[in-house]
């Protein structure tokens, strides 16, 4: 049996920012509009990390089963290395996505914002179908779209709407950020997993693109959420504190500049996260006390 650093380390903790990264904007959004209920906004933290641990597990139990772990470059894989029987880690994945689903249904309830119930599902829907079932979507060279949606604008705008009943245009703009920044962290964890995703049948966005273009995709994303900071800063000026993330974002563009393969690339998906939750930070500040 796995040891409990071991489960917490299949969980993929160094994932946990981009669960935390949107629901601080959408706060931080619903604070500008002098909407923010701490509870409300607690309860959507709650069922966000849920979700992305759910998923992590389950991608683990999925891609273990189908033999896509066997030779792994990144993150400790349970079922992959044999350290856990892939039922132990189906059952640590469905969960937390009850977890997930019975927060989600709680904060759905207290806020009364019945019609989200439908994207909560889709939520719940996408963590498990993403590596799991028979057609996963994250062979099909979608697992980007993905995450750009549910951890950007359906995060942070449903954070926001929960709390106030309302969306406005700077949470609109910068839920895309955030989307961009998760989309940029699978972006990297796909491309140092190019080899090995090819020689299993594995089909990413990357695999597809090939390592050249696919590092053009990383450093788009990553500039987006900045140039989107600019956009935003017309509107509210102390917005623009986000561009103090800048300087994170430095070094994992340089190891992709720089051609960097496999484990030189770990450092990548920690230093993108950290970046998308140091600009997240400081954007919700932003929001909140401007």
């Amino acid at each position: 049996m796995p040891t409990i650093a071991q489960w917490i380390e299949g969980a993929r903790p160094r994932t946990l920012p981009n669960a935390i990264a949107p629901v601080l904007v959408g706060t931080g959004a619903a604070a500008a509009v002098d909407s923010m209920v701490w509870w409300l906004a607690a309860l959507a933290l709650i069922v966000a990390l849920s979700l992305i641990v759910g998923v992590n597990y389950a991608n683990d139990y999925s891609d273990g089963v189908r033999g896509t772990d066997r030779v792994r470059v990144g993150p400790l894989r349970l079922v992959g290395s044999g350290l856990a029987k892939p039922e132990a880690v189906r059952s640590a994945a469905m969960s937390a996505l009850v977890v997930a689903a019975v927060s989600g249904l709680a904060l759905i309830v207290a806020s009364r914002t019945w019609w989200l119930f439908a994207p909560g599902a889709l939520c719940l829907l996408g963590a498990w179908f993403y590596t799991g079932g028979r057609r996963p979507y994250g062979y099909r060279a979608l697992g980007e779209l993905a995450v750009f949606t549910f951890f950007g604008p359906v995060a942070v705008l449903g954070t926001m709407y929960v709390q106030g009943g309302e969306i406005n245009g700077i949470a609109i703009g910068s839920s895309v950020a955030v989307g961009c920044f998760s989309a940029a962290v699978l972006v990297a964890n796909n491309l140092r997993d190019i080899p090995t995703d090819t020689s299993t049948g594995k089909r990413t966005l990357a695999v597809l693109l090939g390592d050249k273009d696919s590092r053009r995709l990383y450093l788009a994303l990553l500039a987006v959420p900045f140039l989107l900071t600019l956009l935003l800063g017309v509107k509210s000026t102390p917005t623009l504190v986000g561009l103090l993330a800048i300087p994170l974002a430095i070094p994992p563009v340089r190891r992709i500049l720089r051609g960097y393969t496999g484990r030189r690339l770990i450092p990548v998906l920690r230093d993108t996260a950290m970046t998308m939750l140091a600009w997240s930070v400081a954007t919700a500040l932003a929001l909140g006390l401007g």
